[in-house]
């Protein structure tokens, strides 16, 4: 199964953009994944392909028609009907490594982006579409968001990466930022790589690198760490639940 990426678009060129180049530009020759940008204005019905309109109730900037784009994703449908719809937009949900593993795990997606204003909020409950955002950022558009989701997806999929736990071992697939890195020289401007690190003991380092991670996410990114430390007693609780149920 190919992994098919639907995007719709008022800037088809901007795809595939760098996605074209590296790891997924190769994973795309080798026919791994399939992009298929879709111009939203083919789907404008009147000569001079409108796709927006004035904000109902009044104010600055204009709204994407939800007739329009009502009509693009039923065109996207038709070409993947199970690949769920996604749409970039600051009002989503955060988007997670989780989600973007479920999506990488499956049939594809199409991505729907926005200009101007955003989106006619009736599109949402009207097309089943999800919300997801990549950041606490406004962007000119959805295109750049729509790459960054595509290149998370990407990266995973069977055969892109080179080491099978390079997928793995990252930030965020367990819930921590990942732990730092280094390489040669060993010595630079009188830094020098951690002792540890060129110990060979594999144990310590391994340790080390827990620590870290624990250690960085805690200073770096105290919301996940809350997250992080929530969820572990959570299934230290229900690990000693099961114990205590196995022992009655």
């Amino acid at each position: 199964m190919t992994f098919a990426a639907t995007v719709l678009t008022l800037y088809p060129d901007m795809f595939p953009g760098p996605l074209g180049v590296s790891l997924a530009g190769r994973a795309l020759a080798e026919g791994k994944w399939s992009i298929t940008p879709v111009q939203i204005r083919d789907f404008a019905t009147d000569k001079h392909r409108t796709v927006d309109d004035t904000p109902a109730g009044g104010g600055a900037g204009m709204v994407l028609k939800v007739d329009i784009l009502a009509s693009a994703i039923d065109h996207a449908r038709s070409l993947n009907p199970d690949a769920p719809v996604i749409a970039m937009t600051p009002r989503g949900k955060p988007i997670t490594q989780a989600r973007v593993r479920e999506l990488a795990a499956g049939p594809g997606v199409i991505v729907l982006c926005g200009r101007f204003e955003g989106f006619d909020e009736r599109i949402f409950e009207g097309r089943d579409v999800e919300e997801v955002s990549v950041g606490d950022i406004v962007l000119s558009g959805g295109e750049p968001a729509a790459l960054m989701l595509l290149d998370a997806c990407i990266r995973l999929l069977p055969g892109v990466m080179g080491a099978p736990s390079s997928g793995t071992e990252e930030s965020f697939e367990d819930g921590l930022l990942e732990y730092p890195h280094y390489t040669r020289p060993t010595e630079w401007e009188g830094r020098t790589i951690p002792e540890v690190l060129r110990s060979g003991d594999h144990a310590k380092i391994a340790a080390w690198r827990k620590q870290r991670a624990e250690n960085d996410t805690r200073l770096r990114r105290p919301d996940l760490w809350e997250r992080h430390t929530g969820a572990r007693d959570q299934s230290a609780s229900g690990a000693r639940q099961e114990t205590k149920d196995l022992g009655s």
